[in-house]
């Protein structure tokens, strides 16, 4: 036995087992090496390069699926807001059809009077000492607008 514990310890069988020792590593090493790269194969690469291509491929119909759902919204909105504004139209079409809001609409709008009676148009003495507060076009009666517009004509 003493043979056997002199050759353990001898320089040539430490050198040998470390040797034998790299050689393991180096070994398990490149073993993992290749395994990392046999991890990407040519049918993963392939796989990853379809998807890759249906998602350009999709891409642009996915785009215009999305504008065109926008613009199908925006229309229906529209659709739906000319339906109110019809009912309104047959709503003021069916009050024109009565002759006693017709003559209501021209009393007030056109200062219409009717036979036997008597318009008067009073005059604040005072309305000249007031400042004027300017109305917008639509508050204010046609021939107002008429008239600035001729009042306004020769200014530069």
């Amino acid at each position: 036995m003493a043979a056997k514990d002199r050759d353990r310890f001898s320089t040539a069988t430490r050198i040998r087992l470390l040797g034998e020792q790299t050689a393991a590593r180096v070994y398990r090493s490149q073993t993992r090496r290749q395994d990392r790269r046999s991890r990407l194969t040519g049918r993963a690469a392939f796989l990853a390069l379809v998807v890759c291509s249906l998602v350009v491929a999709l891409a642009y119909p996915m785009r215009s699926y999305v504008s065109q759902q926008g613009e199908i919204a925006e229309q229906e909105r529209r659709v739906a807001e000319a339906a109110r504004r019809v009912e309104e139209l047959k709503d003021e079409k069916a009050r024109l059809q009565d002759p006693a809001y017709v003559r209501r609409l021209a009393r007030e709008h056109l200062h219409y009077v009717l036979p036997g009676e008597t318009g008067f148009t009073v005059n604040d003495p005072d309305a000249e000492q007031r400042p004027r507060t300017d109305q917008g076009a639509d508050d204010r009666p046609w021939y107002d607008n008429l008239w600035d517009g001729v009042d306004h004509a020769d200014r530069p």
